[in-house]
């Protein structure tokens, strides 16, 4: 029978009629397809994570607005750059006051930072949990999984947030100090380069701490370390994948480069952008990106070493199949229950779809034998153009990929059975000893 058009709406509804590869084209074959696929399939779930998260950093959110415009009006208010009344230049005393506040004002305000990142590491450690789980394409519930993240990983999460605080405050105070010593001091040139090293050298460890916190981040939701361990490693990952972690790191970060550019750029219009983009997936942006990038990086480098580890987790062969690895228990099993089936006829070969072009002949209601040929004939036609639509089509890529997977599945099972028969202990027969008696009965 003919196909009965549909309309425009539920063409749109239903997506393309006939689209054998419809289903299969649509999953994600890799790092970046997952990230899209995740981040528009799941947009509704991204937002709420992301509020989530935002509640407790408004905190250290309040704590930086009021910390920066606090040392706008200092500078703006104290008597650094004015001369006297009388229009004489201020005296030697007031040189480098300047600095000098920057150096308490700026102290102060990584403190109270650092003290308000106990409560944002419970946003932190709750939202890398459920973002987690949506790039490994797990089933989650936002709220109930967001508890038993931070559950799981404040501990973690505090961690990086409070080596990161630390080493942000040391090094700041480090970079003001050296500018007040610079500003308030006749320097001498060896010792104005050393400071201006100093300056250099405590940046550089900001940006490396920060970069380490990250890789502490992905590194503690998806391993269980001791906290040196972490911090080791993920020196080692930092140092062996610089460029991938500051291109990857700037991408994540790119929502909240909008406030740098308003900060150069001061258009009010700007500005509402970034608190919206903020406001709406800002912080989960920055972890589902980040974390899709790490599990890249575990998947090539780590989880294959690991015995038992999963390697592709949420990605697909072209095929639709999935394409973690692994001859773990329930993997095996569960490639066992597929074999046990059998292979689907209906899926192996191909099978011409319904059309008009051959029909079975239909029978009068008084019918002769040149009506009976008539209805053995069209029935040949109609067997001979199956045969002929499945020898045309034999070699197209979904069935040649379905029975090859078939096949692997198949050797997979029987290699871990060989494996497993392999490995177990061979029991020695049970032998009698040379002056062995029969028991007798007394």
């Amino acid at each position: 029978m003919a196909q009965q058009k549909k309309g425009l709406i539920a063409r749109l509804l239903e997506g393309k009629e006939k689209s054998e590869e419809y289903a299969r084209s649509t999953l994600p074959t890799n790092r970046w397809q997952l990230f899209w696929d995740v981040f528009k399939g799941n947009f509704g779930k991204v937002v709420k994570a992301n509020l989530l998260i935002l509640l407790f950093f408004i905190p250290m959110i309040i704590v930086i607005y009021f910390g920066i415009t606090f040392l706008k009006n200092s500078g703006v208010l104290g008597p650094y750059n004015q001369g006297t009344a009388m229009g004489f230049p201020c005296p030697g005393e007031l040189t480098g006051l300047a600095s000098w506040s920057t150096v308490q004002n700026e102290f102060m305000l990584y403190v109270a930072v650092l003290l308000s990142s106990v409560l944002a590491a419970v946003g932190l450690a709750g939202g890398m949990y459920v973002i987690r789980n949506m790039v490994w394409t797990e089933g989650i519930f936002v709220t109930n999984d967001f508890w038993r993240g931070v559950k799981l990983n404040y501990k973690n999460a505090l961690q990086a947030a409070l080596f990161f605080c630390t080493v942000l405050l040391i090094g700041k105070s480090m970079i003001n100090f050296a500018e007040f010593t610079l500003d308030a001091s006749d320097s001498g040139k060896v010792q104005e380069v050393f400071l201006k090293i100093s300056i250099g050298t405590s940046w550089v460890f900001i940006v490396l701490a920060a970069m380490m916190s990250f890789w502490y981040i992905a590194l503690g939701v998806n391993y269980k370390m001791k906290f040196l361990i972490l911090l080791r490693n993920s020196f080692l990952i930092t140092i062996g994948a610089l460029p991938q972690t500051v291109f990857f790191g700037a991408l994540a970060l790119l929502p909240f480069a909008l406030l740098l550019l308003y900060s150069v750029w001061p258009i009010g219009f700007i500005l509402l952008i970034a608190i919206v983009v903020i406001f709406l997936f800002g912080f989960s942006w920055a972890l589902l990106l980040w974390l899709d990038f790490a599990q890249w990086l575990f998947d090539k480098y780590i989880n294959p070493k690991i015995s038992g580890a999963k390697v592709g987790r949420g990605i697909y062969k072209k095929d639709g199949t999935a394409a973690e690895e692994g001859d773990s228990a329930a993997a095996l099993e569960y490639q066992r229950t597929l074999l046990s089936h059998g292979r689907s006829r209906l899926v192996a070969r191909p099978i011409k779809p319904i059309d008009d072009s051959l029909q079975v002949y239909e029978l009068p209601q008084s019918f002769s034998r040149e009506d009976l040929r008539r209805l053995r004939e069209s029935k040949e036609n109609i067997r001979d153009d199956t045969e002929a639509y499945a020898e045309e089509h034999k070699n197209d890529l979904r069935y040649v990929e379905y029975n090859r997977a078939f096949e692997e599945g198949e050797r997979a099972v029987a290699e871990a059975d060989a494996k497993k028969n392999k490995k177990r202990p061979k029991k020695p027969p049970k032998k009698l000893p040379e002056n062995h008696e029969e028991p007798t009965e007394d």
